[in-house]
């Protein structure tokens, strides 16, 4: 990979010293500083990066990027270095477009998709697409890098030296398009600057994150950056008109001169005219340009079809021929962890597992299954902690709407006390039932299962372990599923 030996006016970074300086490398964790590098000392939530830079020098750090706050603490506590400082007034937009140059091939064709929900399922139907009419693509986020070129990630959008580096890796792996999940905290923080986006997609907007975010319209300005900073003005916006934000984006992308594609069930240039369910799929019925179109996808789950029309938008807008497209459709298959059938008992009985993690997405899973459910609708789920606790009542209440049977179980505490959070869920569904071990609430939930009955094991979806407290303890909710179901059969 051809990025080693650029200067600071290289990658558009100047000093009081010097542009000439020759970076060898990138680095926000000062212990990954090597001789020669570009250390990035960015403002924190509880620590500013600059606290760092004594140890970054030590290490050989040769430039120091910081905002006039770092500067000022290297001035006063540093005193000696050899470091030149770049001074900028956003040192994350200027990482990601130093990263972004300093790396330098990306894949040709790069979309990006922001949302509450959906965001995983779209980008990875994309990748699908593309890799279905013959074309080396991946996708990137929540479940790392898949398809042509794998990687694992540690964020669903990682900071912009991995996220560069990756794409760089992919490029020169022979990857031509790319599909990514911008999130929110991604946005905020410029991740996703310096990525050359030829579409991006939104799916919906719904309560999430308010624990990072202060109030619900600077959530929505984090997933707005998508269209008015990340994608350049000959870019499309391919937009879910049947979300309340949906006039939003669209007004502002006229502003900005974008084209756009909309799709929804309402009037769109991609329109979704009906959905046909049964137990093992559904038959989607569409239109594009005037042309009505029907393919028979096995996702459960109406929203399923809903993102994968969304993905569908977006591989035509990114240059997808219409005929090729359509025809790959009924080949994609479910994302591991999103409406996944996990296990199905000897009766007969279905188990799935969700990332639902929201009221709205939990409410979203369990309507889309009732079509699909001749019985009884079970739900197994729990709220993680640190995050947004004002979401917990609204998730039990979800579940007490949408399903016939509740079990109320721990999914990440994480430093909270999980006694505390199951509570919270259960004050919106009052005849759950709680049960503090997720596996033996899982066991419990199979074990009632009847003929025609359906299980949805919601919130943690392809996560392979639970973390609680600091500790992360191997744990996989459809591995969980086939255990409970092998046990009660008498097979395990």
């Amino acid at each position: 990979m051809a990025a080693k030996g650029k200067t600071l006016a290289n990658l558009g970074l100047t000093t009081a010293q010097a542009s000439h300086l020759l970076v060898q490398g990138l680095a926000v964790d000062s212990r990954e500083v090597r001789p020669g590098y570009l250390f990035a000392a960015l403002p924190g939530a509880r620590v500013h990066g600059a606290e760092f830079a004594e140890y970054a020098c030590r290490q050989g750090a040769s430039a120091i990027l910081t905002d006039p706050q770092g500067a000022d603490f290297i001035a006063r506590t540093l005193l000696e270095h050899k470091a030149d400082i770049c001074v900028v007034d956003d040192p994350r937009q200027a990482l990601a477009g130093a990263a972004a140059l300093f790396f330098g091939p990306q894949p040709k064709v790069m979309v990006a998709v922001t949302g509450t929900n959906g965001k995983t399922s779209v980008s990875t139907f994309c990748q699908q697409i593309w890799t279905q009419i013959g074309l080396s693509a991946v996708n990137m986020g929540t479940t790392g890098v898949e398809g042509a070129w794998s990687a694992p990630l540690n964020h669903t959008t990682p900071e912009p030296i991995t996220l560069h580096r990756a794409l760089a890796q992919a490029a020169e792996a022979g990857v031509t398009h790319a599909a990514m999940e911008a999130s929110s905290h991604g946005l905020d923080q410029k991740r996703l600057d310096g990525v050359v986006l030829s579409v991006a997609g939104f799916t919906n907007f719904t309560q999430d994150h308010l624990d990072y975010h202060a109030t619900f319209d600077a959530y929505f300005a984090a997933k707005a950056g998508l269209f008015d900073r990340v994608l350049g003005p000959q870019g499309i916006a391919v937009i879910n008109v049947d979300d309340a934000k949906a006039a939003d984006l669209l007004k502002g992308c006229a502003a900005r001169g974008q084209s756009t594609i909309t799709v929804g069930r309402g009037e769109a240039d991609f329109q979704i005219l009906g959905q046909k369910y049964d137990s093992t799929g559904q038959d989607i019925l569409f239109s594009w340009q005037g042309d009505n179109n029907q393919v028979r996808v096995p996702l459960v789950g109406g929203f399923q079809g809903e993102n994968l029309m969304l993905a569908a938008a977006m591989v035509l807008a990114a240059g997808g021929e219409a005929e090729e497209v359509f025809a790959s459709l009924k080949a994609v298959r479910s994302v591991r962890g999103r409406m996944e059938l996990a296990a199905t008992r000897s009766n007969g009985a279905s188990v799935y597992v969700d990332y639902a993690h929201t009221p709205d997405a939990v409410a979203t899973a369990l309507r889309a299954l009732r079509p699909h459910v001749m019985g009884r609708l079970v739900v197994v789920l729990g709220a993680g902690g640190d995050r947004d606790p004002g979401k917990r009542v609204l998730m039990g209440q979800a579940a007490a709407e949408f399903a016939d049977i509740v079990f109320v179980t721990d999914d990440n505490p994480r430093g909270e006390d999980p006694a505390d959070i199951r509570t919270m869920v259960m004050a919106g569904v009052a005849d759950a039932t709680d049960v503090a071990d997720r596996a033996e609430a899982i066991l419990r939930a199979v074990d009632c299962l009847q003929s025609g009955d359906t299980l949805l094991i919601a919130g943690k979806g392809h996560e392979s372990g639970q973390i609680i407290g600091d500790d992360v303890f191997p744990f996989d909710d459809v591995e969980q599923a086939s255990i409970a179901v092998a046990a009660l059969e008498g097979e395990y």
